[in-house]
Parts: C-alpha cells; structure tokens; sequence
C-alpha cells in the first residue's frame, strides 16, 4: 500500500509535463483534460490511504505539496501559451510567486522550530481545490472549443488568486509574529 500511495504522488508529479506537451505540442485537449482529473483527484487520495493505512511516511509528506506544484505549474504554464492571454499569464505569475513564497516561508519555518505557524490551513485547501478547479475548466473549455467555459475558468482561477493572496499573507503574518 507504501508504494500504491506513493505512486499516486509520483503521477501528479510526472502528469504536470505531460498535460503541457498534450496542450501545446499534441493539442489533445480532452486526454490533457481527462489526465487532469485523475491527477487533480490522487491528491484527495494519496494523503487519505497513507493515514487510513497507516502508511505515511517523510518522503510522501514532503513530495505531496512538490507535486501539487509542479502540476500547477505546468498546467498554468499550458494555459497561458494556449491562451496567449497576458491576464491570464498575470494571474498566473502571481499564483505561482505565491507558491514559491509559502514555500520559502515553510523552509524557514522548519528551519527554526515553527512548522506550527505553517500548517495547512482549511482555506489553503479551499485556494487549491479552486485552482483545479479552474484548469479544469479551462482543459474542458479548450476540448469543447467553448469561449464561454474559457470565461468561467478565467474567473475561477482569479477567485484562486485572490484566496492564494489571502494565505500568503496569512501565513506571512503567523511566521513573521513567532
């Protein structure tokens, strides 16, 4: 069951390229869409079996978050070259910096015994369900060629970006008072 779990976070982890080069290279919008919600539903899974099963371990706790963001990441990149849309790349760019700050912060918590004041939070869960949320609606909006879909996603990955301001700063200020 060790390995099963893990695997799961290894397929986030390696669907991130994949979705890219289908979008971009192979425009196979519906095997990208489809790879997608997989991916997007190992994350539910892969933490729920280790504590079910007891079977959690360091390297699974560690790649977990990694691979929530190397699927954003290459998912956003995808969208922004297939849109060729600078809001949309934006937006992107901001939600991106503010993974990169969190994680920094999480590093530095780590590093001087404050992990407490970067826990998870519920709305940080809520910030990435609405994110994949949203590329998923943007990969079904481009497999059925709908503007409308694409308009909704759009609107959806800026409700994201506004939660993922919103645990930047929450996290900023719970680490920066400790």
């Amino acid at each position: 069951m060790k390995t099963f779990v893990l695997g799961l976070t290894l397929f986030r982890i390696f669907s991130g390229p994949l979705l890219f080069l289908l979008i971009i290279f192979f425009q196979a919008n519906f095997l990208a869409f489809s790879i997608f919600i997989i991916a997007s539903i190992t994350d539910y899974f892969d933490g729920k079996l280790a504590r079910d099963y007891k079977v959690e371990s360091s390297l699974g706790a560690t790649l977990d978050p990694i691979a929530d963001k190397i699927l954003v990441l290459f998912a956003l990149f995808a969208i922004t070259v297939a849109t060729k849309d600078p809001f949309i790349g934006s937006m992107s760019t901001v939600i991106l910096a503010r993974e990169f700050w969190v994680s920094a912060l999480r590093e530095h918590a780590a590093k001087n015994s404050l992990s407490h004041t970067t826990k998870v939070t519920f709305l940080a869960k809520i910030k990435t369900t609405i994110q994949f949320l949203a590329l998923a609606l943007f990969f079904l909006g481009f497999s059925l060629d709908n503007a409308l879909m694409i308009f909704l996603a759009s609107f959806t990955l800026f409700l994201a970006l506004l939660i993922s301001l919103k645990t930047a700063l929450d996290y900023s200020a719970k680490v920066f008072k400790a």
